[in-house]
């Protein structure tokens, strides 16, 4: 078959249509990805990321291993794979890389947070952030001072939580975990992690605010009955975390439907 010098034309138009539509600022390819790096080993994108998300934002993933279970000691194991999972992120594309797990970033405190935080960028060139930062900056949002804190983790994590929250300013009255090192299938419903909320709350002598802490929670679709109840607004791990993360691509990280703070982002 003989290809005419038009129709070598207009294959070449299609091509250079195709190639300024993947350019950056253009198509698909223009939205920003988000790199997140888990806890889990082959974790798969949370279902909340595209539900709050949809359009304008790619997501990427990677997993640390967590062998050593939600402990210091587990997270201590953990931590020196966070930079390898960082760098393979940006080579895939990352602008922005969070380093998802709030109890992998918050256990050592806050100085510990923005150290990693900086070794993360200076390593990969692109601006960095945590889940833990998410909570913080979800709390900010919301105007809150008096924080009441649920989480799924023993005592002993839930208390770096307080120490951590406490370091930025924020007075937790009141803190309860599940207990969990490792989260049992089925161990947290939505029924268990309302009543968790709604208990914390109660004792909480009317904190400005609820934390709901644990990145493995599903949480997203608690919120809202959850505000309803206790009249506050309800800050989570995954969905204040993607939230942190999209602001600091320079995305609008405001979604409707998913609670007051995100309402106003």
């Amino acid at each position: 078959m003989i290809i005419s010098r038009r129709d070598l034309i207009k294959v070449g138009a299609v091509a250079s249509a195709y190639a300024a539509l993947s350019a950056p600022g253009f198509g698909l390819a223009a939205e920003p990805a988000l790199g997140l790096i888990f806890p889990p080993l082959n974790y798969p994108i949370p279902d909340d990321a595209k539900r709050l998300y949809p359009a304008g934002v790619r997501f990427l993933g990677n997993g640390v291993g967590l062998p050593g279970g939600m402990t210091v000691e587990g997270y201590e194991e953990a931590i020196p794979r966070v930079l390898p999972a960082a760098e393979a992120l940006a080579k895939e594309g990352a602008k922005v890389i969070s380093v998802f797990g709030s109890s992998l970033t918050f256990y050592k405190g806050a100085k510990f947070n923005e150290e990693l935080i900086q070794k993360v960028t200076k390593l990969t060139g692109v601006p960095a952030t945590t889940q833990s930062n998410g909570l913080v900056d979800g709390l900010r949002v919301a105007n809150a001072r008096r924080v009441a804190v649920a989480t799924a983790y023993t005592d002993v994590v839930t208390e770096r939580l307080r120490l951590f929250l406490g370091e930025h300013g924020f007075e937790v009255t009141f803190a309860k975990g599940l207990g969990y090192d490792r989260i049992p299938e089925g161990a947290a419903t939505q029924e268990i992690l309302f009543k968790l909320g709604k208990d914390v709350y109660a004792n909480s002598k009317k904190a400005d605010a609820l934390v709901v802490s644990c990145g493995a929670l599903k949480t997203l679709d608690l919120i809202v009955p959850l505000e309803n109840e206790i009249k506050v607004p309800v800050v989570s791990s995954t969905p204040h975390g993607l939230m942190n993360g999209v602001r600091l691509l320079g995305v609008s990280p405001r979604a409707k439907g998913f609670g007051m703070v995100l309402a106003k982002a």
